[in-house]
């Protein structure tokens, strides 16, 4: 219900999602590139994969931004860009975690299965966003 309402109130200024997107991007890859490495003992998540997973929300955020700033039409398509692009992050996250199963810490598997969580709510939200602007556009104005 909650969600229905939220991507009716992004339906009606569909182009915000890309700006909330690439603030989250710009998030990660702040947590990810400086915060964590700096508290990687209490994480436990190697440096070099941290700063790996910090350089994705960066080129992401400039997606998103790009797409906020230039994009007028077929938005649908753009967002199921960054919805796509976001899975793949999801899995590259999980599958390093994965890798280094025996370094990362309880508190390196909560940080990652929460940023998991997050992006896979907001993707959900821009794929449903991107099938209403679809049927939007296909019935015409």
């Amino acid at each position: 219900m909650l969600f229905d309402q939220t991507v009716k109130n992004i339906n009606k200024n569909p182009r915000i999602i890309f700006m909330i997107d690439g603030i989250g991007a710009i998030l990660s890859a702040f947590l990810l590139g400086i915060v964590l490495v700096e508290l990687r003992r209490i994480f436990g998540i190697p440096k070099s994969t941290l700063y790996f997973l910090a350089v994705l929300p960066c080129l992401f955020a400039i997606y998103d931004f790009y797409c906020y700033r230039k994009i007028d039409e077929n938005l649908g398509i753009f967002l199921e860009g960054i919805a796509i692009m976001n899975l793949i992050y999801c899995g590259l996250s999980i599958g390093l975690a994965f890798w280094h199963y025996q370094e990362i810490t309880q508190f390196g598997w909560i940080y990652i299965i929460l940023e998991v969580m997050i992006i896979i709510t907001l993707v959900i939200l821009e794929l449903r966003i991107a099938k209403s602007l679809t049927l939007r556009q296909a019935q015409g104005p």
